[in-house]
Parts: C-alpha cells; sequence; structure tokens
C-alpha cells in the first residue's frame, strides 16, 4: 500500500472492539428504554422524545410551560427527564395536598448527580430527609434566632445597614446606576451578620465574586445541559458545555468558603458562639465520638454557600423587582411615599414595628412576591416512600417539581392573575388581608427557613428606600420586564435614578 492509501492511514478495528461497543452501545439503549417506562398507576403527561424525554421543554421558561402542561393532564402530571421520572405539581390545591398534608412523604430531595456532586447529598438545602437535615435544620434555626431576627438590636443592625445602602445610592446624585451591586452586598450582609457576625465593605471585591459567581449558578442549574447531566452523567466526561462552567464555578466559591471559615474562627472560644460558623464547630466537637454524626468541614462549607445563596439571591432580587416597578408605576410610588410619611414621617427609619399600619405598602411588597415569582420551582423534592395522591401512584425516590408560579396565577383563587394588582391584597375598608394561596417561601416541612428574616428585610429596605428617593428611570429608558431565567427569576439589568426627596 502507498503512503495516501487509507489502510496506512487508518488500521483496522479489532473485530472484538467493535462488538464490545456495539454491546456497550446497545446496553445503553436498553437500559434507557426501561427508565423511561412510567410505573403502573404513574400520573399521565406530555409525550417526549426519545433518551431525552421532554428535557428541552423546559430550556425556556420551563414554569410556564408546566402550567400550560397541566391545562391539559391535570394538577398534578408527570415528566420524562431523560430516565428520571419526574411528578409536577401545579395550583394551590395540588401543592398543599402534597407538602402540607402528606409533609413527610415529600420532604425528601432527588439523588440527582448534580447534586450529588456539589454537596454529596449532604449540608442543608440539598440534604436527603433525614438525620443529616434534621441536625443541619435544627441547628440555623437556633442560630437565627440566637444571632438573628429573634433580637430586638437585630432589627437595628438592619436598619444600620439600610443607612449604608442608602447613602451608597446618595453617592450617585440621583445619576442612573445600575443597582444590582449594592443592593446585593447590602442584602447579603444581613445574612454575614449571623453566618459571621461582621457585615462587608461594598468594594469588597472578593466577595462580591463570590456572591456573582453564586448567582451565575442559580442561572446554570436550570440550563439545559445540566438536565442532560442528571440524565446521563458520562457526559461530565466532555470538555465543553454549562455544565463544566456551574462545576468550574463550584469549585471556586468551595474554596474562597474554606478560606473565609478559617478567617472568621480564628480567636474562637468553645461553647461561646459569636456566630454560625462557631455554633457549628461546637457541634462538631460535642459530636466528635459519634461516627454517624452528620457535622463535619465539608458540610461546613455546604451550610454556609446554600444559606449565603438563599438569604442573598431571593431577598436581592425582590428588591430589584421592587425598585423597577416602583419607577413603572409613579402613581404606585407615590401612594407607598405617602403612606410612609404618614406614619414614619421623614426624619427617623422606618420600624418592623409600623408594618402593620400601612397595609397598602405590605400589599405593594405581596404583589411584588406573587407576580414576580422570584423562585418559580422553589428546589426539588423527591418522595420518601410510596404514595398515592389522587389515585396515582407514586413511587418512593420519584422526583417532584412544586410550580410556584401556577400557584400564584391559579385562577380559582386569583383574579385577573396577569395583572400586577397591589389592591388584590385589601379588603373594602383598605386593611391589608392575607391570602390563602400566597406561597413565596413554599410550603411543608421543607419551607424556607428564614421566612421571618427576609420579610423583615425587604420591608426596612424597601420603606427607607422610598423614604428617602424618588425612583425613575432615565429620559429615554425602556426596561425589559421579561425575567432572565434560572432557578430564580431576577429583572434583565437596569439602570434608575434615585433622587432625594
Amino acid at each position: 500500500m502507498g503512503p495516501g492509501d487509507p489502510g496506512t492511514m487508518f488500521p483496522p478495528v479489532p473485530l472484538v472492539a467493535l462488538v464490545a461497543a456495539a454491546l456497550l452501545i446497545g446496553g445503553f439503549l436498553v437500559r434507557q428504554i426501561v427508565k423511561q417506562r412510567k410505573p403502573r398507576g404513574f400520573p399521565p403527561g406530555p409525550p417526549g422524545l426519545p433518551l431525552i424525554g421532554n428535557i428541552l421543554a423546559l430550556a425556556s421558561d420551563p414554569h410556564v410551560y408546566m402550567k400550560k402542561q397541566s391545562k391539559i393532564h391535570g394538577q398534578i402530571f408527570s415528566l420524562d427527564l431523560g430516565g428520571i421520572s419526574t411528578v409536577v405539581l401545579n395550583g394551590y390545591d395540588a401543592v398543599k395536598e402534597c407538602l402540607v398534608r402528606q409533609s413527610d412523604v415529600f420532604a425528601d430531595r432527588p439523588s440527582l448527580p448534580l447534586f450529588k456532586k456539589l454537596t454529596n447529598m449532604g449540608g442543608l438545602l440539598n440534604a436527603k430527609y433525614g438525620r443529616c437535615w434534621t441536625e443541619h435544620r435544627k441547628l440555623a434555626v437556633s442560630c437565627f434566632r440566637t444571632f438573628g431576627c429573634s433580637q430586638k438590636s437585630f432589627e437595628s443592625k438592619i436598619s444600620e445597614e439600610c443607612l449604608f445602602f442608602l447613602d451608597a445610592i446618595d453617592s450617585y446624585k440621583g445619576k442612573a446606576l445600575d443597582p444590582k451591586h449594592l443592593v446585593t452586598i447590602a442584602v447579603s450582609n444581613v445574612s454575614n451578620l449571623i453566618l459571621f457576625g461582621e457585615r462587608f465593605r461594598y468594594d469588597d471585591n472578593d466577595f462580591l465574586h463570590m456572591i456573582e459567581i453564586f448567582s451565575e449558578n442559580i442561572e446554570l442549574a436550570t440550563s439545559a445541559w445540566v438536565f442532560l447531566y442528571n440524565a446521563f452523567p458520562l457526559i461530565g466526561f466532555l470538555p465543553f458545555g454549562k455544565h463544566q462552567q456551574l462545576f468550574r464555578n463550584a469549585s471556586e466559591v468551595y474554596d474562597f468558603l474554606l478560606q473565609i471559615i478559617g478567617r472568621f474562627s480564628e480567636n474562637r472560644k468553645p461553647q461561646s458562639p459569636r456566630h454560625f460558623i462557631d455554633a457549628y464547630m461546637d457541634e462538631m466537637e460535642r459530636n466528635e465520638a459519634d461516627p454517624d454524626s452528620t457535622y463535619s468541614m465539608e458540610n461546613l462549607i455546604f451550610s454556609v454557600g446554600e444559606l449565603i445563596i438563599a438569604g442573598t439571591e431571593t431577598t436581592t432580587n425582590v428588591l430589584r423587582w421592587a425598585m423597577l416597578f416602583m419607577a413603572l408605576y409613579p402613581n404606585i410610588q407615590g401612594q407607598v411615599q405617602k403612606e410612609i410619611d404618614g406614619v414614619v414621617g421623614l426624619n427617623r427609619m422606618p420600624t418592623f414595628e409600623e408594618k402593620s399600619r400601612m397595609p397598602y405598602t405590605e400589599a405593594v411588597l405581596h404583589e411584588i412576591l406573587r407576580y414576580c415569582n422570584i423562585a418559580p420551582l422553589g428546589i426539588f423534592h423527591a418522595t420518601s416512600r410510596d404514595t398515592v395522591v389522587r389515585g396515582y401512584s407514586i413511587p418512593e425516590g420519584t422526583t417532584v417539581i412544586t410550580n410556584l408560579y401556577s400557584v400564584h396565577f391559579d385562577e380559582k383563587y386569583w383574579t385577573d392573575p396577569e395583572i400586577f394588582y397591589p389592591e388584590r391584597f385589601l379588603d373594602s375598608a383598605g386593611q391589608f388581608t392575607k391570602k390563602e394561596a400566597f406561597v413565596p417561601f413554599s410550603l411543608g416541612r421543607r419551607h424556607c427557613l428564614g421566612e421571618q428574616l427576609a420579610r423583615m428585610e425587604m420591608y426596612l429596605f424597601f420603606t427607607a428606600l422610598l423614604q428617602r428617593f424618588h425612583l425613575h428611570f432615565p429620559q429615554g429608558f425602556v426596561p425589559n420586564l421579561r425575567p432572565k431565567l434560572g432557578m430564580t427569576l431576577q429583572p434583565h439589568p437596569y439602570v434608575i435614578c434615585a433622587e432625594r426627596r
């Protein structure tokens, strides 16, 4: 054969290797087909593509897609996420029926490859429903009470952070600014006081970089690449794809958290905790003789990271949406300011105690939470044992998605839900009224443990901001009201002018 002959360029592949490859591919296909078979009595759902099921349908506005599918298949239907059998709960009645009436059954987390890789199913938010979750949630709740919102003095610390935030905005002298950076640091500093006992400066670029990485991972976590990785973990060996960026980000954050945990645990006195890190290390020492203890440095890192992002991402986006909507609806902004002026005045900071005397302000904040759906799908749940719901059989370990967007746009409970209308939270006498189908912090065993703190933050930052400033868009600026898709729905970057009143 000559040098250009194909036979010399591509040596023949041994027949045994070809047969082995064919068997591997055939075995994979058979396994995937078996995985994609629905269990007997499983809820119906939309048809999917071979191998990948309904994954591609979730690439854009999955919460909207799921609500539309519920019109066809009912409030409880199934999706095939590449062989991962998944049940979706739509509407308030279905979510309440599962998360409240069968709270233990729906309190688990799915053992998805992404969760296993990032947290080994430990920590707090992604922990399996068992000892690890019980111990870590109990400790977190205790620390929130001891170092946070159960202390009257903690409100003054939030108000102090509000002043730093307002002064930072004031430095722009009414010129256009993108508030994301300032809001993010201000909100995260409230959680930082509980976790580390200290706040971070607004020009601390290392901490801001970590928060931005967290925010990027929140977006990446719902990309098609991640859904594909969960279905086919072998693609983790590919050097490209958004899942690889997520992994690189997570590794960088892990190293940073290890560093700041070491920094804030210096000069620690055992059993005299100053913050969450100290309290956690006390538990590690107290349980070091227990071979089954779930307290570890790895789980401390996971817990701190989860509490930072949970305490920052959602409240930050609520306030960013609130600022955008106040500039968009100056008449609503004016009514809020009139109420603040009448109850608080202009010469002192608002207090949380005055919230009950400001029903319209409370209604506006609630409507922002309802309408903007900061966490439309929450965090995925899983069934801890076999169960039956509305005649459907749902096996143990089934992934469960709670579509909170569909709850807040449930026509049974909300009139014209697609309209931004704060008055829906007021009665005929103009007093604030609670709504049963208002569940931005979810329901059941896994509901947000920082709800009380988040409500206090949102109210104090929002009222302090509108007490001092009038918000409006620069001349000719038109905001993009379509949310950026991720595990949370955040506004696209925008600029706003904050002029002293």
